[in-house]
Order: structure tokens, then sequence, then C-alpha cells
């Protein structure tokens, strides 16, 4: 392949993006195989240490509306309620009636769950990042923070505009 020719620079880029979504895809899946496996003691997956990570945050210490975790979470209704109907029976979350409309349901962090955020599941999860980021330096980070969050923005634009299309206007 000459990428210095610009007949070859489209299939060029078009080797790279599958090599990169492809890279991906293999970290996602040995995210969730190895993350979880760092979390089991705590009897947790990677998909509760996300929500316990969303709900640990300041700006959900009241608890987080069903929408908003799934937003933020990026996942479906569907897949969260069976992960979060897990994390309540194991006593860390809570679901709760909503204090302005009775109907919505806040999910918050129960007593329990926080203990076992904090003082269990954080030092493995540090530890984990620890050894999976261990030859990355500091500028290494923040560039791959860049790029995965200008990647996830336009991934972003392809949903809205997909759900869009899936739903048009009345």
């Amino acid at each position: 392949m000459n990428i210095g020719s610009d007949d070859n620079i489209p299939q060029a880029r078009i080797e790279l993006a599958n090599r990169l979504f492809f890279r991906l895809y293999q970290c996602a899946n040995l995210l969730h195989k190895t993350g979880t496996r760092a979390v089991q003691e705590e009897g947790l997956t990677t998909q509760q240490w996300a929500v316990m990570g969303a709900l640990s945050r300041p700006r959900a210490k009241d608890g987080m509306g069903m929408g908003e975790l799934t937003r933020y979470l990026m996942v479906t209704r569907q897949n969260l309620s069976a992960v979060l109907k897990r994390m309540e029976a194991a006593g860390h979350i809570r679901v709760v009636p909503g204090e302005l409309d009775r109907r919505a349901r806040l999910i918050r962090m129960t007593d329990s769950g926080r203990h076992v955020w904090t003082r269990q599941a954080l030092p493995k999860i540090h530890a984990y990042y620890q050894r999976a980021l261990s030859d990355f330096s500091v500028s290494d980070l923040t560039h791959s923070l860049h790029y995965m969050i200008k990647l996830l923005k336009n991934m972003e634009k392809i949903d809205d505009a997909d759900a869009a299309d899936s739903h048009p206007p009345l």
C-alpha cells in the first residue's frame, strides 16, 4: 500500500479505521473480562462498577433518575434494569420514588454499597488502572482521553441522527 498516493488515501483511511475499531472492540471485551475479575471478590461486574462509579459522583449524591443514568452510561433501559435488579438484591443500591414525581424512580447507592465501593472496590480498580496503564505517560493518557472523547462525540452524533431518523416528527 502506497500511502503517499492520493488515490490510496481513502483506502488507507478505511484500513486504519478498521484496525482502530477492531482494537476498540478487543479493548472493550478485555475490559469486561479483566475488569470483572478485578472486582469479582466484591460481587461486582464491570457494568455494576460503572453504575457505582456514576452514583458515587458528587452530582449524584441524591440519586439519579433511570433516564439520566441510561444516558450517562450510554446503555439501554432494558440492559440497565437487569443490572440494577441484581445490585438492589445485593444491597448496593436502592430504587426509590422521585421526590417531585412519585412515579419517577431514583437510583441511590446504599450505605452498604458505598462501603463496598469506597473501601473494597476502588482500591482494586485503582490497582487495575495502574496495571493496564503501566507504560502510559501522563501525556499518553491526556492524548488518549482527548481522542476517545472526540470519537465518542462523533459516535453520539451518529446515534442522535439514527434516533431522529427512526422517530420522525409528527
